[in-house]
């Protein structure tokens, strides 16, 4: 009777343990259908720019194409070994410093357009926080940071999100950054999901902490609760097509 007990103790505990960040990202994945993207070609419009995806085979081609106010046509284009800017088709010189704030650019944009499919980066470390209560939901709550190397310029910044315990869709990200004066933190509420060509895309209320000094990323989803934080933006993606 004393080993039955035992054995049944730990099926309980079992069946009680926590799940692990990386298997409530995998189901956020397959929950988005974002998987399809590692194999896949898309383009939409943000913030009256136009951009282009194209990734096959581990090779990723980015492209922004803007008009300055004198009609030039402007494209960064961005691939596995680097950023080339060109002015109507004809490619410019660099400075190590302008190439490096356009690929960060570029890369931001098409890395917040498309999550969850980059949480499961090599350089990407998650650790599952815990269930959370955030306006009558539940959620798990995962940190994720990132290696030095192939975590890009900015692998210093940390991130949170928040995984809705039932469908697993993505509803809340936060994260911190580096701004000249100190860090700066962010903390989006998703809205207007859609699905696109079998993806979940969505657009998101992007809100900041009245005081930044002195903030506690950990805790900004209860600085949501609260009403703490103040509405700064919205971020928008228009003109979607998956193919």
């Amino acid at each position: 009777m004393k080993n039955l007990s035992i054995v049944l103790l730990a099926l309980i505990m079992g069946c009680n343990s926590a799940p692990t960040a990386e298997e409530i990202v995998n189901k956020a994945i397959k929950a988005s259908g974002t998987e399809k993207l590692k194999n896949a070609e898309a383009s939409f419009t943000f913030r009256d720019i136009d951009y282009e995806y194209q990734y096959r085979n581990g090779n990723y081609r980015y492209t922004r194409i803007q008009t300055d106010t004198l009609g030039n046509v402007i494209k960064d284009v961005l691939i596995n070994s680097g950023l080339n800017r060109f002015i109507n088709d004809s490619m410019v010189d660099l400075d190590e410093k302008n190439k490096g704030a356009y690929t960060s650019s570029v890369n931001s944009v098409m890395y917040f357009a498309f999550l969850p499919l980059w949480l499961n980066d090599e350089a990407v470390n998650k650790t599952y926080i815990g269930e959370v209560e955030i306006n009558g939901n539940l959620y798990h709550k995962i940190k994720v940071t990132f290696d030095a190397e192939g975590g890009g310029e900015d692998h210093d910044d940390v991130f949170f999100y928040w995984f809705d315990s039932a469908d697993y869709s993505m509803d809340y990200l936060a994260y911190s950054y580096n701004e000249k004066d100190g860090k700066g933190y962010r903390f989006r509420e998703a809205y207007n999901a859609r699905e696109i060509g079998g993806v979940v895309i969505q657009d998101y209320k992007n809100h900041k902490p009245a005081d930044q000094v002195n903030f506690d990323l950990e805790s900004i989803d209860q600085e949501f609760v609260d009403g703490e934080l103040e509405l700064l933006s919205l971020i928008e993606l228009e003109d979607v097509v998956i193919f």
